[in-house]
C-alpha cells in the first residue's frame, strides 16, 4: 500500500513538473523578448525540476538528503541566475517590447549624466603601462 501511493504521488509529481516544463518551452517560443523570456523559463523550469527531482526521489528514496540540497540549490539558484541574465541583456541594450514603465533607463541615465560631468583623471606613466595602481 505505502509503496503504490509513492508511485502515484511520483507519477503526480512527473505529470506536473512536465505540464510546468513545457509551459517554459511555450513561453520560450511564443514570448516576444529576452524578458518576458526570461520570466518563464526561470520561474517556470525551476518548479518543473523540482518536481521531477520529488518524483525521482519518491521511486527511489535512498537519496532525500541529496535531493533536498538539490532542490534547495534550485530554489536559491533559479532565480538569481534569471536575473543576472536580464540584467546582463538590458545593460547590452536587448529593447523591451511593449514597456508600460523602465525605471532603470531614468537611473542609467542620471548614472551616464554623473560621469560625464567628472573629469577623467591624468593618465600617470604607471597606470599607461598597465601597473596596477598601489
Amino acid at each position: 500500500m505505502l509503496e503504490s501511493l509513492s508511485y502515484l504521488i511520483a507519477v503526480l509529481a512527473v505529470l506536473v513538473g512536465t505540464f510546468f516544463s513545457v509551459v517554459g518551452i511555450i513561453g520560450l517560443v511564443r514570448l516576444p523578448d529576452v524578458y518576458a523570456r526570461m520570466h518563464a523559463t526561470g520561474k517556470v523550469s525551476t518548479f518543473g525540476v523540482v518536481l521531477l527531482t520529488v518524483a525521482a526521489v519518491f521511486v527511489t528514496p535512498l537519496a532525500w538528503s541529496k535531493a533536498l540540497v538539490l532542490i534547495a540549490l534550485l530554489i536559491l539558484a533559479g532565480p538569481v541566475v534569471s536575473h543576472a541574465i536580464s540584467s546582463a541583456a538590458y545593460r547590452l541594450g536587448l529593447p523591451v517590447k511593449q514597456a508600460l514603465r523602465d525605471d532603470l533607463a531614468r537611473h542609467r541615465l542620471d548614472k551616464s549624466a554623473d560621469v560625464a560631468s567628472q573629469p577623467s583623471p591624468p593618465l600617470t606613466a604607471s597606470r599607461a603601462e598597465g601597473t596596477p595602481r598601489s
